[in-house]
């Protein structure tokens, strides 16, 4: 007979299970961004030497928030809304709420990205679709999107399978992309070190360091997925583990990846590559060949990252509105138990944006560093919670909780890494940040007043709105008057 803590432990007899949880993880993860990573860093003047320092700054800093997330889960397995809940938990309502915000914004956000860069990437198979965000693009992208929606409206447990499938086979393209590299002997040395200090007159060594840390916390950004889905999950246990997992797996990959695009061409040529680099790369060390391979594991991986994401970002506001902070018709589920409200206005919001990417000519690269933007403010809220509650002792004497120590620890590194990746996205970060964070008070005070609630209770949370609306009017000014453009 299983013992009280293994009861305890269970969460949804029927729920997902450590292998679809920890894919979840990895698909979250690996969806566009490793393909453009090496493209994406040159072009922001990062060298070798630059790349490698970089990396080991992620990897601390990642590393640190993955432990952040898992030791929340082991300390408050109660909190099941993940992202929303913990920042709820340790700062308020209205904290809370801005942080699930700017998490389902970033989801929505994120979608956009990877359907402009699906269909660039269709776009060396079919010349017609272009650089993934004309008409047409847009027209059959918006298709894609309804049609995800539906299958998500099916039930969440059944869209994860498929994503599962999905992951999987995404794998192979980069599995090849590495074999063809080292068993073909395309590794150039001398490459590899020309490129490792950078031009002279080139940008200084901290700049071309900061210049990537955008583009790493893109590829990494989904690393929390097991978390923000914990309410699906069958054990408790199960939440940190795949987090764990999907970290490792993710890391290594990237890492390895990175590194041998380095010793293929010069970064000035690297930097000139079209989205996404990955194809330019492959094709300059083997041939046509190879950038078909890499279009091919950009549309795999794309169609798997966008039906992750339709699910992560309908989660986020269905748990906070059946925590108490969203709107109550969020909490609204299907006869599937799909969040039907939240699963329409995530796509709509995703549309809408699709269609600005038309009018705007926005590319990809604008796309997810709003997406980066607005996901950093419930990263900074998690880490600072985790931090909070591992120096005064609190929620640590759990079965599963980590040890004070520990809790300290990686709190208070995965609060410094993530103000520092606030810092580095700079004035743009600011603006963007503020803009889209603004049209959410109307929507926290509709769900306050729906349930009865005083509506920014206090000081701090009146400070911090009327800061967001005065930021954005000048943001939005700036922008217009040709200023400071975030586009």
């Amino acid at each position: 007979m299983a013992s009280k803590a293994q009861n305890e432990e269970i969460i949804d007899p029927n729920g997902l299970d450590l292998f679809r949880l920890t894919m979840m993880v990895i698909t979250a993860s690996i969806c566009g961004g490793i393909f453009s990573l090496a493209g994406d860093m040159a072009a922001g003047g990062a060298n070798t030497g630059a790349v490698i320092v970089s990396w080991g700054i992620c990897f601390i800093g990642v590393f640190a928030l993955m432990m952040v997330f898992n030791g929340l889960s082991q300390a408050r397995p109660d909190l099941t809304g993940g992202i929303y809940a913990y920042a709820a938990a340790g700062f308020g309502d209205y904290i809370g709420f801005n942080s699930a915000w700017g998490y389902w914004i970033s989801a929505c956000l994120s979608n956009v990205s990877f359907a402009l860069l699906l269909f660039s990437a269709l776009g060396y198979f079919f010349p017609a679709f272009g650089a993934g965000n004309n008409l047409l693009s847009i027209v059959c992208a918006s298709v894609f999107l309804w049609f995800l929606t539906a299958l998500v409206l099916r039930g969440v447990k059944e869209a994860a399978g498929i994503n599962t499938i999905v992951t999987l086979a995404k794998l192979v393209p980069l599995g090849l992309f590495v074999l063809s590299i080292v068993l073909l002997g395309k590794f150039n040395v001398d490459i590899f070190m020309d490129n490792f200090w950078g031009e002279p007159a080139g940008p200084g060594f901290g700049e071309q360091v900061v210049s990537t840390m955008i583009a790493l916390v893109w590829v990494f950004t989904g690393i929390e997925g097991a978390v923000v889905i914990s309410g699906r999950a069958k054990y408790v246990r199960d939440v940190g583990r795949s987090t764990a997992l999907g970290f490792a797996a993710v890391f290594t990959l990237y890492l390895i990846i990175s590194m041998l695009s380095l010793g293929i061409m010069p970064r000035e040529e690297m930097a000139q590559l079209a989205t996404p680099s990955m194809a330019g790369i492959l094709e300059c060390a083997i041939g046509p060949v190879g950038a078909a391979i890499v279009n091919l594991g950009v549309i795999l991986s794309l169609i798997g990252a966008l039906l992750g994401y339709v699910i992560i970002a309908s989660e986020t506001p269905f748990e906070a509105a059946r925590q108490g902070s969203f709107p109550l018709a969020f909490a609204k589920t299907n006869k599937h138990d799909a969040p039907v409200v939240t699963v329409l206005v995530s796509s709509g919001i995703t549309q809408l944006f699709l269609i600005v990417s038309y009018v705007a000519a926005s590319t990809y690269q604008f796309f997810y560093s709003c997406a980066v933007n607005t996901i950093l403010v419930p990263y900074v809220c998690s880490a600072a919670y985790y931090m909070v509650i591992g120096w005064k002792n609190e929620h640590m004497d759990g079965p599963h909780a980590p040890s004070v120590g520990k809790a300290r620890f990686f709190g208070t590194l995965g609060f410094i890494y993530t103000l520092f990746l606030v810092w580095s996205t700079g004035l743009q970060g600011v603006m963007i940040t503020t803009i889209l964070f603004a049209p959410a008070i109307p929507v926290y005070m509709l769900g306050e007043r729906g349930r009865g609630k005083p509506v920014l209770p206090h000081l701090h949370d009146k400070l911090i709105a009327v800061v967001v609306i005065v930021v954005a009017i000048i943001s939005l000014y700036l922008h217009f008057a040709g200023i400071a453009p975030i586009v």
